[in-house]
């Protein structure tokens, strides 16, 4: 059984709402899953598979007060494993996602399926595409 570990920042719940279905999605295909608010995070190395989520905040930047130094706390750690990156925005185009895709680049991380994005709240359809993303780091 694959250990995985959903963290997230969240301001307005959004971001929240799709870290809940990224974990109801990898449980459903048979993981161990610990759902944690970055701020409750220290150490990732004793998981398989880890995904991150983190709104669009200002100029299309992550979070940084809480997210951004925990990120950096635990980026060493996440070479070798699944990850996934996941958000939600109110404006702009994703900028904030593709960023952060290529820091994980620099960092040598390799994301184990495309990120999501979610305009707002997640719909139906939203949540569905959130559920499938953890379900591919399971």
């Amino acid at each position: 059984m694959s250990k995985v570990a959903v963290i997230f920042w969240s301001g307005t719940g959004n971001t929240e709402a799709m870290a809940n279905a990224v974990a109801d999605g990898a449980k459903a295909n048979g993981a161990e899953v610990d759902l944690l608010a970055c701020a409750d995070v220290s150490d990732v190395s004793s998981y398989d598979a880890v995904a991150l989520g983190c709104p669009a905040m200002g100029a299309e930047e992550l979070e940084d007060g809480e997210f951004l130094p925990m990120l950096e706390s635990v980026e060493g750690a996440l070479p070798g494993k699944k990850v996934a990156l996941f958000g939600s925005y109110g404006w702009g185009d994703g900028e904030w996602m593709r960023t952060w895709e290529a820091r994980c680049g620099e960092k040598g991380i390799t994301l184990a399926c495309e990120s999501l994005i979610v305009n707002e709240a997640p719909d139906d359809e939203g949540l569905e595409k959130c559920k499938a993303l953890g379900a591919a780091i399971a």
